[in-house]
Protein backbone atom coordinates (compact mmCIF):
# COMPACT_ATOMS: atom_id res chain seq x y z
CA UNK A 1 0.00 0.00 0.00
CA UNK A 2 2.55 2.50 -1.10
CA UNK A 3 0.47 4.84 -3.10
CA UNK A 4 -0.59 8.30 -2.27
CA UNK A 5 -0.69 7.55 1.41
CA UNK A 6 -1.41 10.44 3.70
CA UNK A 7 1.05 9.42 6.33
CA UNK A 8 -0.69 6.41 7.74
CA UNK A 9 0.47 7.86 10.95
CA UNK A 10 -2.40 7.82 13.29
CA UNK A 11 -3.49 4.19 13.27
CA UNK A 12 -6.98 4.27 11.97
CA UNK A 13 -7.47 7.17 9.61
CA UNK A 14 -6.21 7.07 6.08
CA UNK A 15 -6.43 9.68 3.36
CA UNK A 16 -6.05 9.60 -0.31
CA UNK A 17 -2.41 9.62 -0.90
CA UNK A 18 -2.09 8.01 2.40
CA UNK A 19 -2.72 9.87 5.58
CA UNK A 20 -0.44 9.03 8.42
CA UNK A 21 -2.75 9.02 11.37
CA UNK A 22 -4.69 6.20 12.92
CA UNK A 23 -7.56 7.18 15.14
CA UNK A 24 -8.79 4.89 17.84
CA UNK A 25 -11.78 6.65 19.26
CA UNK A 26 -13.83 9.80 19.49
CA UNK A 27 -15.73 11.56 22.20
CA UNK A 28 -17.91 14.59 22.76
CA UNK A 29 -18.18 14.68 26.54
CA UNK A 30 -15.27 15.61 28.76
CA UNK A 31 -12.65 18.25 28.10
CA UNK A 32 -9.75 16.77 26.07
CA UNK A 33 -7.21 19.44 27.09
CA UNK A 34 -5.72 17.39 29.98
CA UNK A 35 -5.08 14.57 27.50
CA UNK A 36 -2.89 16.75 25.26
CA UNK A 37 0.38 15.49 26.71
CA UNK A 38 2.62 17.24 24.12
CA UNK A 39 1.53 20.64 25.44
CA UNK A 40 2.59 19.84 28.99
CA UNK A 41 5.70 17.96 27.84
CA UNK A 42 6.80 20.93 25.72
CA UNK A 43 5.82 23.37 28.52
CA UNK A 44 3.58 25.17 26.05
CA UNK A 45 2.83 28.02 28.47
CA UNK A 46 6.52 28.93 28.48
CA UNK A 47 6.62 28.64 24.68
CA UNK A 48 3.63 30.94 24.24
CA UNK A 49 5.35 33.64 26.27
CA UNK A 50 7.85 33.77 23.41
CA UNK A 51 5.78 32.93 20.33
CA UNK A 52 2.27 31.79 19.41
CA UNK A 53 2.78 31.63 15.65
CA UNK A 54 0.85 34.86 15.11
CA UNK A 55 1.10 36.18 11.56
CA UNK A 56 2.20 32.84 10.08
CA UNK A 57 0.17 30.83 7.56
CA UNK A 58 0.55 27.06 7.56
CA UNK A 59 -0.85 25.33 4.49
CA UNK A 60 -2.22 21.90 5.37
CA UNK A 61 -2.60 19.61 2.35
CA UNK A 62 -5.05 16.94 3.42
CA UNK A 63 -8.35 15.17 2.76
CA UNK A 64 -10.82 17.63 4.26
CA UNK A 65 -11.52 20.01 7.14
CA UNK A 66 -14.47 20.58 9.43
CA UNK A 67 -14.43 24.37 9.36
CA UNK A 68 -17.23 24.65 11.93
CA UNK A 69 -15.49 22.74 14.74
CA UNK A 70 -15.74 24.70 17.97
CA UNK A 71 -11.97 24.63 18.50
CA UNK A 72 -11.06 25.75 14.97
CA UNK A 73 -13.15 28.90 14.74
CA UNK A 74 -10.94 31.66 13.43
CA UNK A 75 -8.12 29.29 12.55
CA UNK A 76 -8.97 28.32 8.98
CA UNK A 77 -8.63 30.61 5.98
CA UNK A 78 -10.66 30.10 2.80
CA UNK A 79 -9.03 27.20 1.01
CA UNK A 80 -9.24 25.27 -2.22
CA UNK A 81 -10.28 21.78 -3.25
CA UNK A 82 -7.92 20.22 -5.81
CA UNK A 83 -9.61 16.84 -5.81
CA UNK A 84 -13.08 17.72 -7.00
CA UNK A 85 -12.92 20.16 -9.84
CA UNK A 86 -10.59 22.63 -8.09
CA UNK A 87 -13.29 24.49 -6.19
CA UNK A 88 -12.38 27.81 -4.61
CA UNK A 89 -13.22 28.53 -0.99
CA UNK A 90 -13.74 24.88 -0.09
CA UNK A 91 -12.46 24.78 3.44
CA UNK A 92 -15.03 22.63 5.22
CA UNK A 93 -16.92 19.36 5.13
CA UNK A 94 -20.15 18.32 6.75
CA UNK A 95 -19.97 16.94 10.31
CA UNK A 96 -19.44 13.20 10.26
CA UNK A 97 -17.81 13.26 6.82
CA UNK A 98 -15.01 10.67 7.07
CA UNK A 99 -12.67 12.37 4.55
CA UNK A 100 -12.55 15.42 6.81
CA UNK A 101 -11.32 13.55 9.86
CA UNK A 102 -7.60 13.54 9.13
CA UNK A 103 -7.27 17.14 8.02
CA UNK A 104 -9.38 18.33 10.94
CA UNK A 105 -7.04 16.54 13.35
CA UNK A 106 -3.94 18.08 11.76
CA UNK A 107 -5.46 21.57 11.89
CA UNK A 108 -6.20 21.16 15.60
CA UNK A 109 -2.68 19.96 16.40
CA UNK A 110 -1.17 22.96 14.65
CA UNK A 111 -3.52 25.84 15.43
CA UNK A 112 -6.47 24.76 17.55
CA UNK A 113 -7.99 27.73 19.43
CA UNK A 114 -9.89 25.88 22.13
CA UNK A 115 -13.26 27.18 23.29
CA UNK A 116 -14.94 28.59 26.36
CA UNK A 117 -13.66 31.47 28.47
CA UNK A 118 -10.20 32.39 27.22
CA UNK A 119 -10.10 29.25 25.09
CA UNK A 120 -9.34 27.23 28.21
CA UNK A 121 -11.23 24.14 27.07
CA UNK A 122 -10.91 21.89 24.05
CA UNK A 123 -7.96 21.36 21.73
CA UNK A 124 -5.24 23.96 21.59
CA UNK A 125 -2.57 23.82 18.93
CA UNK A 126 1.11 24.27 19.55
CA UNK A 127 0.95 27.43 17.41
CA UNK A 128 -2.51 28.65 18.46
CA UNK A 129 -2.40 31.99 16.66
CA UNK A 130 -1.15 30.69 13.33
CA UNK A 131 -3.58 30.50 10.43
CA UNK A 132 -4.37 27.31 8.52
CA UNK A 133 -4.70 27.40 4.72
CA UNK A 134 -6.78 24.25 4.11
CA UNK A 135 -6.03 22.57 0.78
CA UNK A 136 -8.03 19.48 -0.09
CA UNK A 137 -6.54 16.73 -2.26
CA UNK A 138 -7.91 13.37 -3.33
CA UNK A 139 -4.73 11.46 -4.06
CA UNK A 140 -6.16 8.13 -5.08
CA UNK A 141 -5.99 8.30 -8.84
CA UNK A 142 -3.31 8.60 -11.49
CA UNK A 143 -2.77 12.37 -11.26
CA UNK A 144 -1.69 12.42 -7.62
CA UNK A 145 1.68 14.05 -8.35
CA UNK A 146 0.08 16.81 -10.41
CA UNK A 147 -2.61 17.35 -7.78
CA UNK A 148 -0.08 17.67 -4.97
CA UNK A 149 2.02 19.96 -7.14
CA UNK A 150 -0.93 22.30 -7.71
CA UNK A 151 -1.64 22.40 -3.98
CA UNK A 152 1.99 23.21 -3.14
CA UNK A 153 2.19 25.98 -5.72
CA UNK A 154 -1.14 27.41 -4.58
CA UNK A 155 0.09 27.44 -0.98
CA UNK A 156 3.28 29.28 -1.94
CA UNK A 157 1.44 31.81 -4.09
CA UNK A 158 -1.08 32.49 -1.30
CA UNK A 159 1.37 33.36 1.43
CA UNK A 160 2.05 30.10 3.22
CA UNK A 161 5.40 30.10 5.04
CA UNK A 162 5.03 26.46 6.06
CA UNK A 163 3.47 23.52 4.16
CA UNK A 164 2.31 20.48 6.14
CA UNK A 165 2.02 17.22 4.19
CA UNK A 166 0.92 14.45 6.54
CA UNK A 167 0.85 12.05 3.62
CA UNK A 168 3.05 9.58 1.77
CA UNK A 169 3.20 7.76 -1.54
CA UNK A 170 3.12 10.74 -3.92
CA UNK A 171 5.98 10.60 -6.40
CA UNK A 172 6.50 12.33 -9.72
CA UNK A 173 8.26 15.12 -11.54
CA UNK A 174 5.38 17.55 -11.01
CA UNK A 175 5.49 17.16 -7.23
CA UNK A 176 9.28 17.44 -7.14
CA UNK A 177 9.30 20.56 -9.31
CA UNK A 178 6.68 22.13 -7.04
CA UNK A 179 8.87 21.36 -4.03
CA UNK A 180 11.77 23.08 -5.80
CA UNK A 181 9.50 26.07 -6.41
CA UNK A 182 8.53 26.25 -2.73
CA UNK A 183 12.16 26.01 -1.62
CA UNK A 184 13.10 28.82 -3.99
CA UNK A 185 10.35 30.92 -2.41
CA UNK A 186 11.74 30.30 1.09
CA UNK A 187 8.93 28.04 2.29
CA UNK A 188 9.50 25.24 4.82
CA UNK A 189 8.02 21.90 3.69
CA UNK A 190 7.27 19.14 6.21
CA UNK A 191 6.10 15.58 5.44
CA UNK A 192 5.52 12.29 7.26
CA UNK A 193 7.93 9.39 6.86
CA UNK A 194 5.22 6.72 6.95
CA UNK A 195 3.74 4.21 9.37
CA UNK A 196 5.00 0.83 8.18
CA UNK A 197 7.70 0.39 10.82
CA UNK A 198 10.05 -0.51 7.97
CA UNK A 199 13.06 0.89 6.06
CA UNK A 200 10.80 2.33 3.37
CA UNK A 201 11.63 5.67 1.77
CA UNK A 202 8.36 7.46 1.20
CA UNK A 203 7.69 10.56 -0.88
CA UNK A 204 7.38 13.50 -0.63
CA UNK A 205 9.24 13.17 2.70
CA UNK A 206 12.33 11.72 0.99
CA UNK A 207 12.68 14.53 -1.55
CA UNK A 208 15.48 17.07 -0.95
CA UNK A 209 14.08 20.24 0.53
CA UNK A 210 11.46 18.46 2.67
CA UNK A 211 11.76 17.75 6.41
CA UNK A 212 11.05 14.03 6.82
CA UNK A 213 9.31 13.42 10.14
CA UNK A 214 8.96 10.33 12.28
CA UNK A 215 6.85 9.81 15.41
CA UNK A 216 7.91 9.47 19.04
CA UNK A 217 6.12 8.73 22.30
CA UNK A 218 5.90 10.69 25.53
CA UNK A 219 9.35 9.55 26.55
CA UNK A 220 11.06 10.55 23.31
CA UNK A 221 11.36 6.96 22.08
CA UNK A 222 10.65 6.36 18.41
CA UNK A 223 7.18 4.92 17.73
CA UNK A 224 7.17 1.24 16.82
CA UNK A 225 5.52 1.81 13.42
CA UNK A 226 7.53 4.85 12.35
CA UNK A 227 9.50 4.19 9.16
CA UNK A 228 13.27 4.44 9.42
CA UNK A 229 15.86 5.41 6.80
CA UNK A 230 18.23 8.22 5.94
CA UNK A 231 15.39 10.58 4.98
CA UNK A 232 14.13 10.84 8.58
CA UNK A 233 15.25 14.26 9.80
CA UNK A 234 13.29 14.94 13.00
CA UNK A 235 10.72 13.34 15.28
CA UNK A 236 7.52 14.89 16.63
CA UNK A 237 4.97 13.62 19.15
CA UNK A 238 2.97 10.87 17.46
CA UNK A 239 1.60 8.49 20.12
CA UNK A 240 -1.68 8.93 22.04
CA UNK A 241 -2.35 12.20 20.26
CA UNK A 242 -5.70 13.85 20.96
CA UNK A 243 -7.09 16.42 18.53
CA UNK A 244 -10.19 17.82 16.89
CA UNK A 245 -12.48 15.34 15.12
CA UNK A 246 -14.97 15.61 12.28
CA UNK A 247 -17.81 13.51 13.71
CA UNK A 248 -19.45 16.72 14.95
CA UNK A 249 -18.59 20.30 15.79
CA UNK A 250 -17.58 19.17 19.29
CA UNK A 251 -15.94 15.82 18.50
CA UNK A 252 -12.41 14.75 19.39
CA UNK A 253 -10.23 11.85 18.30
CA UNK A 254 -7.10 10.07 19.45
CA UNK A 255 -4.50 8.21 17.42
CA UNK A 256 -0.87 7.41 16.66
CA UNK A 257 1.23 8.18 13.63
CA UNK A 258 3.78 10.21 11.75
CA UNK A 259 0.97 12.47 10.57
CA UNK A 260 0.73 13.91 14.06
CA UNK A 261 4.51 14.16 14.35
CA UNK A 262 4.52 16.09 11.08
CA UNK A 263 1.86 18.51 12.30
CA UNK A 264 3.77 19.20 15.51
CA UNK A 265 6.95 19.92 13.55
CA UNK A 266 5.00 22.27 11.25
CA UNK A 267 3.62 24.04 14.31
CA UNK A 268 7.13 24.41 15.74
CA UNK A 269 8.26 25.92 12.43
CA UNK A 270 5.38 28.40 12.63
CA UNK A 271 6.48 29.43 16.13
CA UNK A 272 10.03 30.00 14.89
CA UNK A 273 9.03 31.87 11.74
CA UNK A 274 6.96 34.26 13.87
CA UNK A 275 9.83 34.85 16.31
CA UNK A 276 12.64 35.02 13.73
CA UNK A 277 11.14 36.67 10.62
CA UNK A 278 14.56 37.52 9.20
CA UNK A 279 15.83 33.94 9.11
CA UNK A 280 15.58 31.90 5.93
CA UNK A 281 13.63 28.66 5.80
CA UNK A 282 16.89 26.73 6.04
CA UNK A 283 18.04 28.72 9.06
CA UNK A 284 14.71 28.03 10.78
CA UNK A 285 15.25 24.31 10.21
CA UNK A 286 18.77 24.72 11.57
CA UNK A 287 17.37 25.89 14.93
CA UNK A 288 15.22 22.76 15.16
CA UNK A 289 18.09 20.48 14.22
CA UNK A 290 20.60 22.11 16.57
CA UNK A 291 18.22 21.86 19.55
CA UNK A 292 16.78 18.40 18.85
CA UNK A 293 16.99 15.87 21.68
CA UNK A 294 17.46 12.13 22.18
CA UNK A 295 16.17 9.77 24.87
CA UNK A 296 18.68 8.41 27.35
CA UNK A 297 18.78 5.10 25.47
CA UNK A 298 20.18 6.89 22.41
CA UNK A 299 22.63 9.31 23.99
CA UNK A 300 25.89 9.28 22.06
CA UNK A 301 24.31 7.90 18.87
CA UNK A 302 25.86 9.01 15.60
CA UNK A 303 23.56 11.54 13.96
CA UNK A 304 21.62 11.66 11.80
CA UNK A 305 20.23 8.30 12.88
CA UNK A 306 17.95 6.26 10.61
CA UNK A 307 15.30 6.05 13.36
CA UNK A 308 15.69 9.41 15.10
CA UNK A 309 17.14 11.62 12.40
CA UNK A 310 18.68 14.49 14.35
CA UNK A 311 16.33 13.84 17.28
CA UNK A 312 12.93 14.95 18.58
CA UNK A 313 11.96 18.59 18.42
CA UNK A 314 12.31 20.82 21.49
CA UNK A 315 10.46 24.01 20.51
CA UNK A 316 11.25 26.04 23.63
CA UNK A 317 14.97 25.47 23.20
CA UNK A 318 14.72 26.26 19.48
CA UNK A 319 13.03 29.56 20.34
CA UNK A 320 15.32 30.66 23.14
CA UNK A 321 18.84 29.27 22.71
CA UNK A 322 21.64 31.34 21.24
CA UNK A 323 22.26 29.56 17.95
CA UNK A 324 24.27 30.93 15.00
CA UNK A 325 22.04 31.43 12.00
CA UNK A 326 24.22 29.28 9.77
CA UNK A 327 24.07 29.02 5.96
CA UNK A 328 20.90 30.22 4.24
CA UNK A 329 20.16 26.76 2.82
CA UNK A 330 20.25 25.14 6.26
CA UNK A 331 21.60 21.74 7.36
CA UNK A 332 19.39 19.43 5.27
CA UNK A 333 19.78 18.39 1.61
CA UNK A 334 18.32 20.87 -0.84
CA UNK A 335 16.99 20.26 -4.37
CA UNK A 336 19.48 20.45 -7.21
CA UNK A 337 17.79 21.54 -10.47
CA UNK A 338 20.51 19.70 -12.40
CA UNK A 339 19.55 16.36 -10.88
CA UNK A 340 16.46 14.18 -10.94
CA UNK A 341 16.11 12.53 -7.52
CA UNK A 342 14.95 9.00 -6.88
CA UNK A 343 11.20 8.75 -7.03
CA UNK A 344 10.71 10.93 -10.12
CA UNK A 345 12.62 9.24 -12.93
CA UNK A 346 10.50 7.23 -15.30
CA UNK A 347 7.17 8.27 -13.79
CA UNK A 348 4.24 8.42 -16.16
CA UNK A 349 2.03 10.70 -14.15
CA UNK A 350 -1.04 10.02 -16.25
CA UNK A 351 -0.80 6.26 -15.87
CA UNK A 352 0.86 5.42 -12.59
CA UNK A 353 1.34 1.81 -11.65
CA UNK A 354 -0.66 0.16 -8.90
CA UNK A 355 0.51 -2.41 -6.41
CA UNK A 356 -1.53 -5.44 -5.42
CA UNK A 357 -2.56 -3.74 -2.22
CA UNK A 358 -4.54 -1.17 -4.15
CA UNK A 359 -2.34 1.93 -3.88
CA UNK A 360 -0.65 3.61 -6.83
CA UNK A 361 3.09 3.20 -6.61
CA UNK A 362 6.16 3.49 -8.75
CA UNK A 363 7.01 0.54 -10.93
CA UNK A 364 6.89 -3.21 -10.44
CA UNK A 365 10.67 -3.23 -10.44
CA UNK A 366 10.67 -0.77 -7.58
CA UNK A 367 8.30 -2.94 -5.59
CA UNK A 368 10.40 -6.05 -6.13
CA UNK A 369 13.57 -4.20 -5.20
CA UNK A 370 11.92 -2.86 -2.11
CA UNK A 371 10.84 -6.35 -1.10
CA UNK A 372 14.40 -7.59 -1.50
CA UNK A 373 15.66 -4.82 0.74
CA UNK A 374 13.07 -5.68 3.35
CA UNK A 375 14.09 -9.34 3.39
CA UNK A 376 17.77 -8.45 3.55
CA UNK A 377 17.25 -6.11 6.50
CA UNK A 378 14.74 -8.22 8.41
CA UNK A 379 17.20 -9.37 11.06
CA UNK A 380 18.50 -5.83 11.51
CA UNK A 381 14.96 -4.56 11.89
CA UNK A 382 14.06 -7.11 14.54
CA UNK A 383 17.17 -6.43 16.57
CA UNK A 384 16.93 -2.66 16.38
CA UNK A 385 13.19 -2.63 17.00
CA UNK A 386 13.58 -4.60 20.22
CA UNK A 387 16.45 -2.39 21.36
CA UNK A 388 14.94 0.98 20.50
CA UNK A 389 11.30 0.47 21.30
CA UNK A 390 11.20 -1.58 24.45
CA UNK A 391 9.88 1.41 26.38
CA UNK A 392 6.92 1.96 24.06
CA UNK A 393 4.74 -0.46 26.04
CA UNK A 394 5.03 1.81 29.08
CA UNK A 395 3.20 4.70 27.43
CA UNK A 396 0.51 6.92 28.94
CA UNK A 397 -2.46 5.12 30.49
CA UNK A 398 -4.98 7.94 30.41
CA UNK A 399 -6.85 6.25 27.54
CA UNK A 400 -8.50 2.86 27.42
CA UNK A 401 -5.64 1.18 25.62
CA UNK A 402 -7.56 -2.05 25.22
CA UNK A 403 -10.02 -0.30 22.92
CA UNK A 404 -7.37 1.22 20.68
CA UNK A 405 -7.75 0.40 17.01
CA UNK A 406 -4.81 -1.35 15.44
CA UNK A 407 -3.13 0.21 12.40
CA UNK A 408 -5.32 0.15 9.32
CA UNK A 409 -4.58 -2.90 7.16
CA UNK A 410 -2.52 -2.17 4.08
CA UNK A 411 -5.44 -2.96 1.82
CA UNK A 412 -7.73 -0.34 3.34
CA UNK A 413 -9.10 2.14 0.83
CA UNK A 414 -7.61 5.61 1.27
CA UNK A 415 -10.09 8.23 2.41
CA UNK A 416 -12.24 5.27 3.44
CA UNK A 417 -14.82 5.15 6.20
CA UNK A 418 -13.46 4.85 9.70
CA UNK A 419 -14.59 2.06 12.01
CA UNK A 420 -17.51 3.00 14.27
CA UNK A 421 -15.64 3.36 17.54
CA UNK A 422 -17.42 6.28 19.19
CA UNK A 423 -16.89 6.28 22.93
CA UNK A 424 -20.25 7.17 24.50
CA UNK A 425 -18.64 7.62 27.87
CA UNK A 426 -16.47 10.44 26.67
CA UNK A 427 -12.83 10.94 27.51
CA UNK A 428 -11.59 8.90 30.49
CA UNK A 429 -11.47 10.94 33.70
CA UNK A 430 -8.07 12.49 34.27
CA UNK A 431 -7.52 10.47 37.44
CA UNK A 432 -7.46 7.27 35.37
CA UNK A 433 -4.03 8.18 34.05
CA UNK A 434 -0.95 10.18 34.97
CA UNK A 435 -1.22 13.87 35.69
CA UNK A 436 -0.76 15.06 32.15
CA UNK A 437 -0.85 18.72 33.13
CA UNK A 438 2.68 18.36 34.52
CA UNK A 439 5.61 18.58 32.12
CA UNK A 440 7.21 15.17 31.83
CA UNK A 441 9.73 13.37 29.72
CA UNK A 442 12.52 14.91 27.65
CA UNK A 443 10.54 17.28 25.41
CA UNK A 444 10.45 20.42 27.54
CA UNK A 445 12.86 23.27 28.28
Amino acid sequence: MRATKIARALTGTTLAGILLLGTSGSAEAADPRPEQWPLSAFDADAIWEVSTGKGITVAVIDSGFLHTHQDLKGALLPGKDFGNGEKDGTDSVAPGDAPGQHGTMMAGIIAGRGHGKGGEMGIKGLAPEAKILPLITELKDTNSSEQLAKAIRYAVDHGAQVINMSLVGVEGASAYEAIEYAVQKDVVLVAGSGNDGAPLKEYPASYPGVIGVGAADKYGEVWDSSNFNDSVDLLGPGVDIVSTGAKSDSAYSIGDGTSAGTAYVSAAVALLRAEFPDLTAGQIVNRLVKTAGLPESEKGAKLPDEYYGHGFIQPHAALTKDIPAGPEEGPLPMPDPAETPAGTAGKNESAAGESNDGFPTGTVVGVVAGAAVLVGLLVLLIVKSSRRRSSAVAGPTGWNQGQRQQQAPHGQQPYGQQPPHHNPGGFPPQQQGPNQNQPSGPWGP
